[in-house]
């Protein structure tokens, strides 16, 4: 199971002095990036996100672009130099999402966003983040169930990542704080157990009601769209899949809202389905149109051909009961 949130996270730092920020950054995550891949736990071709700040400035941004990790660090160094913007180096952050081969215990089958990988540097200490979002390294899954095929082939090979990563940043490891799902440890990550000593179903506790936020508020800050909740009533359009109902497309008359009402959200595929509904409001919203235009727009229905209106506590109260 991969969550939206942090399941473990590691941290490698060291102070330094005298060295060359970006070298450095690239070289350490370069590294980190090649134990992975020796346990097949980085597949593809390395790519990563680096943003240079310039010193002695709040927000100044010396250059900032996605960028394909070849050659040696002291070649990509100089290239993003003869590309970048002048200005003396404040600190250089590097990071990257990696794909993953992982086993089921009878197969191995590619994963995507299983970890992330990021090295941070500045003028006094250099930092690397290892972070995981999946439970294939616990004996129980994130529901609380057992899975010990799966532990047993993945396991040792983030164990053995995790001292490797030690020798070749040469620097000590820090298992972070225990997240929603787990606490990391020097080995890998202990799953949480209830009172009475049953594994937790930290997925129903905590990941589904973090999806269900996506659907009911819409970010803080930027332009924001339109809201995703509202006390008045709603007029909505069933949206359907090849199992059934998905969800439902709402938006208010009365107020600057309109969201998708998800059934579904423990189905990854039907989740992620779901939220396409969100990007298609946002595009809606910064075209200008009004909820209710949107709502017609995405659904081909006239207003009056529409269903309600419903105060959306009675629609979402629907959804569940579906």
């Amino acid at each position: 199971m991969i969550a939206s949130t942090p399941v473990a996270r590691w941290t490698w730092g060291d102070f330094v002095e005298g060295v060359d920020p970006l070298v450095r950054c690239l070289g350490d995550l370069m590294a980190a990036r090649s134990v992975l891949a020796s346990y097949r736990l980085a597949l593809g071709e390395p790519t990563f996100r680096l943003a240079i700040s310039e010193a002695g400035t709040q927000a100044g941004m010396l250059f900032q672009s996605e960028l394909s990790a070849a050659g040696s660090a002291e070649e990509l160094a100089g290239a993003i130099r003869s590309a970048m913007r002048p200005g003396p180096i404040g600190s250089v952050d590097a990071r990257c999402t990696v794909a993953d081969s992982l086993s089921t215990g009878a197969q191995e089958i590619r994963t995507e966003g299983v970890f992330d990988l990021a090295a941070f540097v500045d003028t006094g200490f250099a930092t690397v983040d290892l972070i995981t979002y999946s439970d294939t390294w616990m004996p129980y899954d994130l529901r609380g169930r057992a899975q010990s095929a799966v532990y047993e082939a993945n396991a040792p090979r983030l164990a053995s990542v995790l001292e490797e990563l030690t020798e070749v940043l040469g620097s000590d490891m820090d298992p972070e704080d225990p997240t929603y799902f787990g606490t990391p440890t020097a080995t890998g990550v202990v799953p949480h157990v209830d009172p009475d000593g049953t594994p937790s179903d930290s997925w129903s506790r905590f990941e589904i009601p973090r999806r269900y936020e996506e659907f009911t508020h819409a970010p803080g800050f930027g332009h924001i769209g339109y809201l995703r909740s509202v006390p008045g009533e709603v007029r909505y359009v069933p949206v359907t899949d090849d199992r059934g109902v998905l969800g439902y497309l709402w938006a208010c008359e009365s107020e600057p809202a309109a969201s998708f009402e998800p059934r579904d959200l423990d189905d990854d595929e039907r989740y992620r389905t779901a939220l396409t509904w969100l990007d298609r409001l946002r595009s809606a919203s910064d075209r200008g149109l009004s909820p209710c235009q949107a709502l017609t727009e995405l659904t081909g229905r006239s207003l009056s051909d529409t269903e309600g209106p419903v105060g959306l506590a009675e629609l979402r109260a629907r959804a569940e009961d579906v």
